[in-house]
């Protein structure tokens, strides 16, 4: 059954929407030849069939959402939406319902699952205490994560958000960079504040770090700790040993939860050291109430080239 739907996209300059020379209409097109797009003054129309139009319009929706909050929208954007657009959807499981896809709102928007792997993240963090997320860069764990804890703590069912990296140099070392121990440690705590700051004010983040109820240190600093009330996210896990995985997950206390993320295939740990995550999945898959979400290039959310590269070496590795 064939739609019209039309498309306000007032106070937007439409080569922001568009492209430069109409490059992003056109590469909509080529990804949805079987609809028919007018752009006309302030609005755009779609003419096809009930679900592509549908797609198109959240397509829309989204690009307007990004240039009203950011001035522009980016060439890998609009790839990313497309991408997640015709990412196959198992029939046997279709995805979830706009609403349900929720993980957190805040005052400009909500963060939502946007693949199956997301969902199955949100959906096992729910039933069981202790969630491991493995998976390629670019799959959105820690964002992810991120949210599903900031949930948590919003719905009052934790009292604080512990969030933890592993200190480990991806071939450069600690030593030649400037500043003290802080300092140096920052860049490596970073991609952990940038999604709270998604997701919090920056005046709710500083309100909340300094009264200890979001913590964001370095994997060393949970030793002998305990843990109450908590959700605990160990991101990078890959980069902590076997020793540190053991340490981290027994922190947990009463009422507590945790996320591990990580991807087994960017180990930065010298070779003479045995990565914790790995050895954490022989360990503890068949303990009830840890599950494990394992992720793959259809959840790549980054730019349409990251899915290609992680295949790419996939089958550089497997020869």
């Amino acid at each position: 059954m064939t739609t019209e739907k039309k498309i306000e996209i007032q106070g937007i300059e439409p080569v922001i929407l568009f492209g430069p020379f109409d490059s992003y209409l056109k590469t909509i097109r080529t990804a949805f030849p079987d609809v028919q797009i007018t752009a006309r003054g302030s609005a755009v129309t779609l003419n096809g069939e009930n679900e592509e139009v549908a797609v198109l319009e959240q397509i829309f929706r989204e690009m307007i959402f990004l240039a009203d909050k950011h001035g522009e929208v980016l060439e890998n954007d609009l790839n990313a939406l497309i991408n997640l657009a015709l990412s196959p959807v198992p029939r046997s499981k279709p995805p979830a319902p706009d609403d349900e896809d929720v993980i957190v709102s805040t005052p400009d928007f909500a963060v939502k699952a946007k693949t199956n792997g997301q969902r199955r993240m949100v959906s096992e963090a729910k039933t069981n205490d202790i969630l491991f997320a493995i998976g390629p860069a670019g799959t959105g764990k820690t964002y992810t994560a991120v949210a599903i804890a900031v949930a948590a703590w919003k719905a009052k069912t934790v009292k604080r958000i512990v969030l933890a990296r592993p200190a480990v140099e991806a071939g450069e070392s600690l030593g030649f960079l400037p500043g003290d121990l802080a300092q140096k440690i920052d860049p490596y705590l970073r991609p952990l504040y940038d999604a709270l700051q998604d997701m919090l004010t920056s005046e709710k983040l500083k309100l909340l770090t300094e009264r200890r109820i979001i913590e964001i240190v370095p994997l060393a600093y949970m030793r002998g700790r305990t843990l109450n009330n908590a959700f605990i996210i160990l991101d990078e896990a890959q980069n902590a040993s076997s020793k540190q995985m053991k340490m981290c997950l027994t922190r947990l206390g009463i009422n507590s939860k945790a996320i591990i993320t990580g991807d087994v295939t960017q180990i930065d740990l010298p070779s003479v050291m045995e990565s914790g995550l790995p050895n954490a999945e022989q360990i503890l898959q068949n303990i009830k109430g840890i599950s494990f979400v394992y992720l793959d290039k259809s959840d790549v959310v980054r730019h349409k080239l990251v899915r290609d590269i992680i295949n790419a070496y996939e089958i550089h590795e497997s020869k």
